[in-house]
């Protein structure tokens, strides 16, 4: 079988989870991975081997002064791919799209960037098939694939009237946690709706969301309270089971001594996750509660993992070597151990 041949622009927290799952899939080969930094981050990538190509021939100069061998530019690395994702910092990639387009290469931007940046904008268990062959798509950010993914099960069941929502944010990604993020407050999103809502009504326009959005003081995750009103009276078993038929929602409890983000990063630390990543939504089974036709319910969003899977299912849909969402969905979740119980 002929691999589909991934180049990952952008060597950060993101495109080093990437380049990773890559190397997992059957169906796929990691050509390389570009940056522009000469530090411990780039090193990693050495130490495992990946091909790594500089920006641009500055900073290839720059690497080979740190003795980083590269293997050569961008350009020479998107010549040696057939599709490229871009994971460089918000507003960079949408700098890099004309350099895509003029080499004819199918690329896949991150929730950072503006939907009008590709017209598309994916999560797998929504809108697969919408983004066969396509040239480009923007994998939507962590609280808006999480909202999808749960939206889209309580949709599929028939079950979604409108959802009203809370967010509370982590301040910066833990690795930056020294160098920006708030300390002692709270910094509520100044426009209501946040811009969550928005765009998860860019994946499926049929939904009526509202969000709203506060960033907080931690760094591990991102934590959800919902409020859903169904289009009719249902009982929790049913609105659990709905949760269930999603392959990237798991329960959790309360009981269990989940009670908290910190507990749920060491639980995936203990089961031996990479870098303790969590890829699923993880949703409070005991915490939900249906009164008549509304549902109320939290869950907790790893924000540097949850999209890793969404992209590795969008690199099948532009390349069209797997056309059925459920069967992609299948071999991305088996190769990453994504699951809907943790024990």
């Amino acid at each position: 079988m002929e691999k589909i041949k991934v180049a990952v622009n952008g060597y950060g927290v993101i495109g080093k989870r990437v380049a990773d799952a890559v190397q997992m899939q059957e169906d796929m080969e990691l050509s390389g991975v570009c940056d522009v930094v000469t530090d411990w981050r780039i090193q990693m990538a050495v130490l495992k081997k990946y091909p790594v190509f500089a920006s641009d021939d500055t900073f290839q100069i720059k690497m080979n002064e740190a003795g980083i061998n590269s293997s050569g530019t961008l350009n020479d690395l998107l010549a040696s791919s057939d599709i490229i994702v871009d994971c460089t910092p918000k507003k960079i990639a949408a700098q890099n799209i004309e350099l895509y387009k003029k080499l004819g290469k199918k690329f896949i931007l991150q929730g950072g960037e503006k939907h009008e940046t590709t017209g598309h904008s994916f999560s797998a268990e929504n809108n697969y098939a919408t983004a066969l062959n396509l040239d480009a798509t923007r994998v939507v950010s962590c609280n808006t694939t999480s909202i999808v993914r749960t939206l889209t099960a309580l949709k599929n069941a028939g079950l979604l009237l409108k959802a009203r929502g809370t967010l509370l944010r982590r301040a910066t990604d833990p690795w930056e946690s020294h160098l920006t993020g708030i300390m002692n407050t709270l910094v509520p999103e100044k426009e209501i709706p946040s811009h969550q809502g928005p765009d998860a009504q860019s994946v499926d326009p049929s939904f009526d969301v509202i969000t709203s959005a506060v960033k907080v003081p931690e760094t591990l995750s991102h934590l959800h309270y919902w409020n859903v009103q169904l289009t009719r009276k249902a009982d929790k078993e049913e609105v659990l089971d709905a949760f269930n038929k999603s392959t990237r929602i798991a329960m959790i409890k309360y009981s269990d001594e989940l009670a908290a983000n910190n507990t749920v990063k060491e639980l995936m630390l203990a089961i031996g996750r990479p870098y303790g990543d969590m890829y699923e939504v993880a949703l409070w089974q005991d915490m939900l509660k249906v009164v008549g036709d509304e549902v109320f319910y939290a869950y907790l969003v790893d924000n540097q993992a949850i999209v890793i899977p969404e992209t590795i299912d969008a690199i099948r849909a532009l390349t069209g070597i797997e056309p059925d969402a459920e069967k992609s969905i299948l071999k991305t979740n088996e190769s990453l151990g994504v699951k809907q119980s943790f024990y």
